[in-house]
């Protein structure tokens, strides 16, 4: 006879942890199992949803709450632990077990935890409840102290041992570890510490990583999944759709994935429309409420529950989590100034803080919401936004110096993975009219935007700061800052504009009379005219910038000046000129460590090279660029060298069409990302390729490889450009001998293979079933001694 222990409710999300506590309260030589995790995640509701579906392997169950009053009655904790001490009598009581009794006969109470037959369910106090799972038609029995019988189990699952329930809680377990009969379930946001005890950590629902993706694919999400399914519950017209789609995405990851507060989000759909909601969370998580009315105190409202989960916290901890409050998710130990911070270990035992990721051997961590608003309400502008803004500044100084030489890119990742903290930062200085300051980190966020992508972004904050707010700028300043609006606004397509910004910053320099700026807005400004379409104008600025540079003794701008002044040249026929100045700047960054240059630079070597008819070297200059490009996290650039490479396969390997279709495409989306706009030239040279592999393609394999391509994040995009063969112009040894191995069938599949079409695709065009074609591709990969797709594509390239 199964008794449920509340009301029934869907788990979802929990399918892996609902297996492993089933799998850990069935096995026999287990006797303690703490599920652990923050306030709201659902621990109370795991623990009685998996008891409920374990139906009759537990003779008895009893269920009490930890935190309720313990008055030693009939229902209550140390009743049960002493009744069960005493019915195994003083010789069966081991040391573990004799903790009631050193405590005195105040511990003691009458309650049998492992009787049998007293009836479906014997309610005690405070909601305790003991469940009978043995012989039906038995009524109540009152509680005593004999035995339980021959193979009986008794499960006693402990809910609530938090804060000062915490320690009587151990301490009842440690009293009852040597009854084999007794299997203890508890919940607590830390573990109990007791010896044996075995650890069940239950973390937020996974959110989605792209707020942008479409509806079918949030609906995979478990955060989502379940925000659906109880805002259906509210209201039984709720869909998910692609004009709510985003706003819900948003809402979930605002919440953390922490399924209290999706709850209580979701009826708040009643009132309002999903982006409205999401607005409303942005600036504090802790105005959501209306919880259940026969819920505790802190399930039902956000504030509750952070105040609940903050209770009990010593001063330093306290201290510790306010100031941290003002960090957005996401920010790294070392940028936190937390590498020795005792109190650190605190807030993570509770739950108050969470690993979110890693980064280069370091820990990437989030103050969980709602607590992050709570302590923000609570904690001083002077002590958090003002104090996380200096130290943002100072670690945006400290790292300019190095973002265009040796440790670049781990400097460029680093400040990807600190985005959100510097633009938090960037916003508080603005806020306060600290205009120096906030200029001088907007150009030292110069580089770090530019990678990421931030164009848009970067000059608007150009603008804004330039515009100020508080102190007036000086001349110098608002110089810079007219310089770096142009390099953004070159970025996104918009040659002439940039072209007026910085002849403004040269303007403007002219007074100050900083040689080395005026000739860095000199570079910027050739480059510009070269973009629209003016390579005589664009020479002649180039050459003064140049030599300027070089006399200044400036190395990576004077490289950087090369590779442009290069391009100029190109344009105006000069090859061979232009050639010897694109060596010289690549073994300037090489030297340098410079990657971002190096990589700007073999970019325009294959360009020359192209137009030269040598697609070899070409080839081998984009992959270099590729994989310099995904080291440092490059996004702006990227899309342009995908594009390049994509058309280059086109022209040497006619048979890698699929994987030119999906480079393409994959470029094509991660330029919208970054809101930028190619020359007119170039956007009619892609069409024309997609147009032409649209024809030569069937209209499904077109469709079905740009689908995969739009859909590839930027890592994946590299890796299988990188990962198409490099092509042969002569017969390699043993090829043809490796060619002879195969059967007809199996050539045809790896040549397939080759040209990046998947198992599928391949069954598809060959008219056989999926499985044929991996038992294929496994007889392939033997016979040429392949290891992977990549390989056997390598193979083919070879005697192809």
């Amino acid at each position: 006879m199964s008794v449920a222990l509340g009301p029934h409710t869907d788990l979802i999300g929990r399918e892996r942890e609902a297996a492993a506590l089933r799998e850990r309260l069935l096995t026999p030589s287990v006797r303690l199992v703490t599920l652990t995790g923050r306030a709201g995640v659902g621990k109370t509701r795991l623990a009685r949803a998996t008891v409920n579906a374990l139906g009759g392997a537990f003779a008895r169950v009893v269920t009490l709450d930890a935190a309720a009053p313990d008055d030693a009655g009939p229902g209550g904790l140390t009743a049960l632990v002493r009744a069960r001490t005493e019915a195994r009598g003083p010789e069966a009581r081991g040391p573990e077990a004799r903790g009631p009794e050193a405590r005195g006969p105040e511990a003691r109470g009458p309650e049998d935890l492992s009787g049998k037959g007293r009836g479906p369910q014997t309610p005690g106090p405070e909601g305790r409840t003991v469940e009978d799972r043995g012989a039906e038609g038995r009524g109540p029995q009152p509680p005593g102290p004999e035995a339980p019988e021959a193979g009986g189990r008794v499960l006693l699952l402990l809910d609530g041992c938090d804060h000062e329930a915490r320690g009587p809680a151990a301490e009842a377990v440690v009293a009852l570890a040597g009854d084999p009969g007794v299997m203890v379930l508890a919940t607590a946001v830390e573990p109990l510490g007791v010896y044996g005890e075995q650890l069940l950590p239950l973390d937020a629902l996974a959110v989605p990583s792209d707020t942008d993706a479409d509806a079918e694919d949030l609906h995979e999400v478990p955060a989502v999944a379940l925000f659906v399914r109880r805002a259906r519950d509210a209201d039984p017209s709720f869909a998910l759709t692609l004009e709510n789609g985003a706003a819900v995405a948003e809402i979930c990851v605002l919440l953390g994935g922490l399924p209290l507060a999706l709850e209580l989000a979701a009826l708040r759909l009643r009132l309002l429309p999903a982006h409205l909601l999401a607005a409303r969370l942005r600036g504090r998580t802790t105005v959501l409420s209306g919880g259940p009315v026969n819920a505790p105190a802190r399930h039902r409202s956000l504030a509750a529950l952070a105040e609940w989960s903050c209770r009990g916290l010593d001063p330093a901890a306290e201290a510790l989590l306010g100031r941290l409050s003002a960090y957005e998710p996401g920010f790294g130990t070392s940028a936190a100034g937390l590498e020795d911070d005792e109190g650190l270990e605190v807030l993570l035992d509770r739950g108050l803080l969470a690993v979110v990721g890693e980064e280069a051997g370091g820990l990437r961590l989030a103050v969980t919401e709602p607590v992050r608003s709570y302590a923000r309400a609570r904690t001083p502008e002077a002590d958090g936004a003002d104090a996380h803004a200096e130290r943002y500044r100072l670690l945006v100084a400290a790292a300019l110096p190095g973002l265009s030489g040796t440790g670049q890119d781990r400097l460029l990742r680093e400040a990807a993975a600190e985005s959100a903290n510097v633009r938090a930062a960037l916003r508080r200085l603005h806020e306060r009219g600290d205009c120096e300051a906030a200029a001088a980190m907007v150009l030292g966020c110069r580089l770090p935007w530019l990678v990421q992508g931030r164009l848009r972004e970067g000059l608007e904050w150009c603008d804004t700061v330039a515009e100020g707010r508080g102190q007036q700028l000086t001349e110098a300043l608002r110089a810079r800052l007219a310089d770096l609006s142009g390099v953004f606004a070159l970025e996104l397509g918009d040659p002439q504009e940039a072209v007026a910004r910085h002849r403004r910053a040269l303007a403007l320099g002219k007074g100050v009379g900083d040689r080395r700026q005026n000739a860095l807005a000199s570079l910027h400004l050739g480059t510009a005219l070269l973009r629209s379409g003016d390579p005589a104008a664009a020479r002649g600025v180039l050459v003064t910038a140049h030599s300027a540079l070089s006399t200044m003794g400036v190395t990576g701008p004077t490289a950087e000046a090369s590779v442009a002044l290069a391009a100029a040249l190109h344009a105006e026929g000069d090859r061979r000129r232009a050639q010897g100045m694109l060596e010289r700047a690549e073994e300037t960054f090489r030297r340098i460590r410079d990657g971002r240059g190096l990589a700007a630079a073999l970019r325009a070597t294959a360009a020359l090279a192209l137009e030269g008819d040598e697609p070899e070297p070409a080839e081998a200059a984009l992959r270099e660029a590729l994989h310099l490009y995904e080291a440092i996290g490059e996004r702006t650039e990227l899309p342009g060298v995908l594009e390049e490479f994509a058309l280059l396969l086109l022209r040497t390997q006619p048979a890698q069409r699929p994987r030119a279709v999906r480079l393409l495409a994959a470029a094509d989306a991660l330029r919208q990302r970054t809101g930028a706009q190619v020359p007119q030239e170039w956007r009619s040279r892609a069409e024309r390729a997609r147009t032409d592999l649209g024809a030569r393609l069937d209209w499904p394999d077109f469709a079905a490889a740009w689908a995969e391509g739009v859909r590839m994040p930027a890592p994946t995009a590299v890796a299988e450009a990188l990962s198409s063969p490099a092509p042969s112009r002569a017969p390699v040894a043993g090829a043809a001998a490796e060619a002879q191995s195969l059967t007809p069938r199996q050539a045809q599949v790896a040549l397939l293979v080759a040209e990046g079409l998947t198992n599928r695709h391949i069954a598809a065009r060959l008219d056989i079933s999926e499985w044929t074609v991996v038992n294929h591709v496994r007889q392939v990969m033997r016979r040429l001694g392949c290891t992977s797709r990549v390989q056997v594509a390598g193979a083919v390239g070879r005697w192809a």
